[in-house]
């Protein structure tokens, strides 16, 4: 039986003492049995729990080993010495985890922990596209499958996307599946952009004329955007960068207010960590697919060996290679501040379609 512990004894070091003024207390004698039937069966199995920032605080703060971004989780997934990787992310990061370290035993939590960026394209659309644009390097943001990514040169994430896409030492990039994040990465380059018209669920509900209403009520705000969100949302924001990029903005100016364009989550992990000295102001949008993820499916995920992820070895070979060419390249990134807004190409199901039919 998961029982509570309810009494004082080293009560500082309770993982769970982490949550204080995030998670109201009257949840802790719901939550800490989990918690700690969780860590318990990481010692057992030599496991080890990954969890993207967009976890909830008691997943995030109190039984992950490491959290991050899409990139620091895919170098983590190669450097952890563990038997066993629970994903506390949406899938395509599992299947990251698992492109990197075939060796290991990927668990995803929930079956229904998607993307809807991922399910925007699939490897049949890439292929199309490189019969309409022949020869163009194809850089594919992580947040795909791997059958997309097998058929990619290399991955990208927030992060590191205008990196990656200058590293090339090319004129043209095709830059799938993100349309907003394509548009901001060809605000901040050279580069000529062909983009795919899939956007984040998350992200794409945040406006500008919202972001500016917010700014009005709230005196002093700081205003922080990720850069899936539209490029007109990205205007209105002070800083604009990756999850990690945006962690750290606040780590190290610490502004006296403060908005998240981002996910729900992401306030409340940053803030269970700086503590009191920053008001978070939270209009946010939840990702449904990372709140599949809890700590009863993650003990069951390691209790039952629950839903192993695998990939084809075809395709994982492919795959691999355009993740570890990001990987190879480092962890270096670039904000999204001073760019300039320019028009480019956006390629859907429908535009390839009609190719076809024109080609006949």
């Amino acid at each position: 039986m998961i029982r509570y512990n309810s009494g004082e004894t080293e009560e500082s070091h309770r993982p769970i003492q982490k949550l204080k003024g995030v998670v109201p207390s009257v949840e802790w004698p719901i939550i800490e049995p989990l918690i700690e039937r969780v860590n318990a069966l990481k010692s057992e199995k030599n496991a080890v729990v990954l969890a993207h920032n967009y976890q909830t605080p008691e997943i995030y703060h109190c039984v992950a080993d490491f959290v991050g971004d899409s990139l620091q989780l895919a170098v983590q997934a190669q450097e952890r010495d563990a038997d066993i990787i629970v994903q506390a992310g949406v899938h395509f990061m599992a299947e990251t985890s698992k492109l990197l370290c075939p060796e290991k035993t990927v668990l995803i939590p929930s079956l229904e922990a998607g993307c809807s960026l991922a399910s925007s394209i699939t490897g049949e659309d890439v292929r199309k596209l490189k019969n309409k644009y022949p020869n163009v390097p194809v850089v594919t943001y992580v947040n795909t499958s791997a059958d997309v990514k097998a058929e990619s040169d290399i991955c990208c994430t927030s992060a590191n996307a205008i990196t990656v896409v200058e590293s090339l030492g090319v004129e043209r990039v095709i830059l799938l599946p993100d349309e907003f994040l394509s548009q901001n990465v060809a605000a901040m380059t050279d580069v000529e952009i062909i983009a795919w018209k899939g956007r984040c669920e998350v992200h794409e509900r945040f406006t500008a004329g919202e972001l500016r209403a917010v700014r009005g009520s709230t005196p002093d705000l700081s205003i922080l955007a990720h850069p899936e969100c539209s490029p007109e949302v990205l205007e209105e924001a002070d800083f604009a960068g990756s999850t990690s990029a945006l962690i750290e903005y606040v780590r190290e100016k610490r502004p006296e207010k403060v908005m998240m364009v981002t996910e729900c989550s992401m306030s409340d992990n940053v803030s269970a960590e700086i503590g009191e000295g920053v008001e978070f102001i939270r209009p946010c949008n939840l990702c449904p697919h990372m709140k599949t993820i809890n700590l009863q499916n993650i003990i069951e995920s390691l209790e039952l060996m629950r839903y192993e992820v695998t990939i084809p070895e075809d395709i994982a070979t492919e795959a691999r290679g355009a993740v570890q060419r990001m990987v190879d390249l480092g962890l270096k990134g670039q904000n999204f501040e001073g760019g300039t807004m320019k028009d480019i190409v956006v390629e859907d199901s429908l535009s390839l379609s009609s190719m076809e039919t024109l080609s006949q």
